[in-house]
């Protein structure tokens, strides 16, 4: 026998999270859609008057220049796409919302029989929510597959590169200490061939 009262318990909490989700969604893209438009808007500078001082007080303001990596990291903390939305917004919720259910209907099927009499009813609903949860899953584990691959190819470039300045210093170093032994060579034959003639 199907313990209905449980299931639309479950279900309206369901329904209550998307419509609360739904809501935190339209929310978050009014909200960026309207800094886009403030972004775009130009509004009119406002200029004060001047005071005209004499020559010797009067300074140039300084044009502070802004570096690469603040325009870099301005860039990179306005960077938030729909795509970063619907990952904190839907795919989060949703695999946080199957693991909790399947613990609970595994937690309470241990306790209540009644649970495992219906076991087919939840193991529905578990595989509703499943079916779109473990696709996400399967794409976080690929880009962090991904992710892992990129970092562990630059420890390989930049032990190469260690490697290679390491060599290329050695090499240096001995052509600087075979250069120095001819020169000391060099001057040492200088100095004796003299006295021979003498």
């Amino acid at each position: 026998m199907i313990d209905y009262e449980m299931l639309n318990t479950i279900l309206m909490f369901a329904a209550a999270a998307a419509a609360l989700l739904a809501t935190a969604i339209t929310l978050a893209v009014t909200v960026s859609i309207f800094k886009k438009i403030l972004s775009m808007m130009k509004l009119p500078s406002i200029t004060l008057p001047t005071i005209d001082l004499p020559k010797k007080t009067q300074e140039k303001p300084k044009s502070k220049k802004q570096r690469r990596t603040e325009r870099l990291s301005k860039e990179a903390s306005e960077g938030i796409t729909f795509n970063d939305i619907f990952m904190f917004m839907i795919a989060v919720p949703l695999v946080l919302l199957w693991v909790g259910f399947a613990g609970f209907v595994i937690h309470t099927g241990l306790n209540n029989s009644a649970v495992l009499e219906n076991i087919e009813a939840y193991t529905t609903l578990i595989a509703i929510l499943g079916g779109p949860a473990l696709l996400i899953i399967k794409d976080a584990l690929d880009v962090w597959k991904q992710e892992q691959a990129e970092k562990t190819a630059f420890y390989k470039v930049k032990a190469q590169a260690v490697i290679d300045y390491n060599d290329s210093a050695q090499k240096q170093l001995q052509m600087i200490e075979a250069n120095a032994q001819e020169q000391e060579h060099k001057i040492e034959s200088g100095t004796v061939l003299p006295n021979k003639k003498k």
